[in-house]
C-alpha cells in the first residue's frame, strides 16, 4: 500500500512539473489567403496586401518573459482596472497611483494583457508591436519602491509604460528600423530614451512603422515592414490607411497599448498616422529632440516626437526628451521650459485658415469656432513645387545611414548592400520592392549641388508660409499632413489633433503649424482646442 501511495506522490510531481513546463500559445498563425484575396478588391492600391501577418515575429517568443504574471492576471482585474487607465491622462493616473488604486506594476501588467487580448486575436490584431522589454514589470516594481521616498509630481513620465517606434535605439532590445537586415542590430539607447529613463519612463517596447520609415519601396502599402507584418488601422482593420511611416505608434496609442508612443518624422511621419488613428502627435521644431542613435533618412529633416491620446500627455512627454545633445549637429535647447500647461485664450489671436481647404464639412465647421472666438484670415498661398526634395532625402540617406550603421554588428553598411541583402530572399525581405533604394543609389548629385537645393526648398517653403509675418498670425490651421512637405523644409513645428470623423468613420485631424520654437504656443493653444471640441473616441471593438 505505502508503494502504491509513494508511486502516486511521484507521478503527481512529475505531472505538476510537466505541467509548470507547458507554454501556453496565445500566437498562433493561419491562413490569410482569402483576406488577402478580398483586399485585392480595395479601390485603394495601398490597401492591396499581399501578406499581413509576420513572416519573422514570433508574439509567444516575445510574451514569454511575461507568462506567470498574465497567468496571475484575471479578465476580472483587467475588467476592474479599465476605468482608471483607458483614455486617461497621465496626471489621472499618477493621482490614482498616489491614492493606492493603481501601480506602475498594475499599470505594466495591464498594458501587456490588454495588447496580448487583441494581437493575439485573428481578426482584432492590429501589427503594432514588434517587441517587448522582458525587463519591464521588474522596472515597474522598482519605481513602485522608489515612490515610497519620492515626491513625484502629477505631470511627470515617472512609471508611465511608453513604446517606441522600432527605429530609435534601445540597449536592450534590437533596432530593426522594420527591416531583416537590421533583425539583430544591438546598440546603446538614443539620447531621448535616456532622457524618458532619467526621467523615470518605462520603455515597454518597440512598435511597428513602414520599413525604413517608408523611404523604401514606391506605392507600398503604409505600415508595412518586413519584420512586423502589416499594421492595421484600429477604426477600420484593411479598410483605412494607417497613415506612416509611425503607423505602429499612431496605432498603438489609438488602441491604448501603453500611455504614450514615441514616432519619427522627416516629411509627415508623425502628422499622417496621428491624424489617421485619431491621436495627438506633435512634430517639433528640427533640432529641439535629439535624433542620436534613430536610424536616419535625412539629418536635415528628421525629428522625433510624442504621439498621444490628449494633449497634456504630449506636453509632458516632449519636456521628457528635450535636452542639448553634443551628438546631433542640430541640437539645441529652449532657453525657457514651460512647467505647466495652461489653455491659451483664443482671444486676439490670428488664425490662417487655408481656402482651399474650405470645402471639407468638418474642417469648416472648426474653422467657424475660431471665427468666433479669435481672428481669422483666409489664405490662397502661390503652390511650391519644392523640386529637388526627394534629391535632398537621397544624398542625406546615402551618407547619413552609413554613419548610422558604422560599428553596429550588422551585415550591410550601405543602401547598397541592403539592396543585395535583400534580393537573397526578395519575397520575404522586400515584397514590394525596393525601388527608392535604388533611386537612393542611382542618384549622383553631389554634396555641393544638395547644399544648394537645401537652400532653394528652405526659401521656397518659408516664402509658402509668409503670411506669417505679413499677416502677423500666430499659427495656420491645416488638415492632417496636407503641409507637412513645406512644414518639414521649412523646419516649423506641427502639432496635429483629433478633429472627427468621416461619415465612413475614418478619423481626420486639425493641424496646427507654428513657427520655430512655437511648440509650448502650439500646445498652450492645442489644449484650449480639445477643451472645447472633445472629439477624441475608442475605436469601436477596443474599448
Amino acid at each position: 500500500m505505502k508503494i502504491y501511495r509513494l508511486v502516486f506522490v511521484l507521478l503527481f510531481i512529475i505531472g505538476c512539473n510537466a505541467k509548470e513546463k507547458i507554454e501556453v500559445k496565445h500566437f498562433k498563425k493561419y491562413d490569410e489567403t482569402s483576406e488577402i484575396k478580398k483586399q485585392e478588391e480595395h479601390e485603394n492600391t495601398r490597401m492591396q496586401f499581399k501578406s499581413m501577418q509576420s513572416k519573422f515575429l514570433d508574439m509567444n517568443t516575445v510574451f514569454k518573459p511575461f507568462q506567470k504574471e498574465l497567468s496571475k492576471f484575471s479578465k476580472e482585474k483587467y475588467e476592474a482596472l479599465k476605468p482608471l487607465i483607458l483614455e486617461q491622462t497621465i496626471p489621472s493616473i499618477q493621482q490614482k497611483i498616489k491614492e493606492g488604486k493603481l501601480s506602475y506594476e498594475k499599470l505594466t501588467v495591464f498594458y501587456l494583457y490588454r495588447i496580448r487580448k487583441y494581437e493575439s486575436d485573428s481578426t482584432k490584431y492590429l501589427n503594432a508591436i514588434i517587441s517587448l522589454n522582458p525587463e519591464v514589470i521588474n522596472e515597474a516594481k522598482k519605481k513602485d519602491e522608489e515612490l515610497k521616498n519620492k515626491k513625484i509630481p502629477n505631470e511627470s513620465v515617472f512609471g508611465m509604460p511608453i513604446l517606441l517606434k522600432d527605429n530609435i535605439n534601445t540597449d536592450n532590445l534590437p533596432t530593426t528600423a522594420g527591416a531583416v537586415a537590421l533583425k539583430e542590430n544591438k546598440t546603446e539607447n538614443a539620447f531621448i530614451v535616456d532622457k524618458l529613463k532619467e526621467n523615470g519612463a518605462l520603455i515597454l517596447g518597440k512598435v511597428n512603422l513602414s520599413e525604413w520609415a517608408y523611404y523604401f519601396c514606391s506605392g507600398c502599402p503604409l505600415g508595412y515592414s518586413a519584420i512586423g507584418g502589416q499594421t492595421l488601422n484600429p477604426y477600420g482593420r484593411k479598410i483605412f490607411e494607417t497613415g506612416g511611416s509611425s503607423a505602429g505608434s499612431g496605432v498603438a496609442t489609438a488602441a491604448n497599448y501603453a500611455i504614450a508612443t514615441i514616432g519619427t518624422e522627416t516629411a509627415g511621419s508623425i502628422t499622417s498616422p496621428s491624424s489617421q488613428n485619431s491621436v495627438v502627435g506633435l512634430k517639433p521644431t528640427i533640432g529641439l529632440l535629439s535624433r542620436s542613435g534613430i536610424v536616419p533618412i535625412s539629418s536635415t529633416l528628421d525629428t522625433p516626437g510624442p504621439m498621444t491620446k490628449n494633449v497634456i500627455d504630449n506636453f509632458i512627454l516632449f519636456k521628457a526628451m528635450l535636452g542639448l545633445d553634443k551628438e546631433d549637429k542640430k541640437s539645441t535647447a529652449f532657453s525657457n521650459i514651460e512647467e505647466q500647461l495652461t489653455a491659451s485664450s483664443f482671444k486676439g489671436r490670428r488664425f490662417g485658415v487655408f481656402k482651399g481647404l474650405l470645402n471639407d464639412s468638418i474642417y469648416k465647421k472648426i474653422i467657424h469656432l475660431f471665427k468666433d472666438l479669435g481672428e481669422v484670415v483666409e489664405l490662397s498661398p502661390k503652390e511650391e513645387g519644392l523640386e529637388g526634395f526627394l534629391t535632398l532625402l537621397n544624398i542625406d540617406m546615402k551618407y547619413d545611414l552609413p554613419n548610422y550603421l558604422k560599428g553596429k554588428k550588422v551585415t550591410v553598411k550601405n543602401v547598397e548592400e541592403v539592396i543585395i541583402f535583400n534580393k537573397k530572399d526578395s519575397l520575404k525581405r522586400a515584397a514590394y520592392g525596393q525601388q527608392l533604394f535604388e533611386g537612393i543609389v542611382n542618384d549622383s548629385t553631389t554634396i555641393e549641388e544638395l547644399k544648394k537645393i537645401k537652400e532653394n526648398l528652405k526659401l521656397s517653403a518659408v516664402a509658402y508660409f509668409k503670411a506669417f509675418e505679413e499677416e502677423k498670425l500666430d499659427v495656420i490651421l491645416s488638415i492632417n499632413n496636407y503641409h507637412s512637405a513645406y512644414s518639414a523644409v521649412a523646419e516649423y513645428p506641427n502639432l496635429t489633433i483629433p478633429m472627427g470623423y468621416k461619415e465612413n468613420g475614418e478619423p481626420i485631424n486639425l493641424t496646427f503649424i507654428g513657427r520655430p520654437k512655437s511648440e509650448f504656443d502650439l500646445l498652450s493653444l492645442g489644449l484650449a482646442y480639445e477643451k472645447l471640441t472633445k472629439v477624441r473616441k475608442l475605436p469601436k471593438g477596443y474599448e
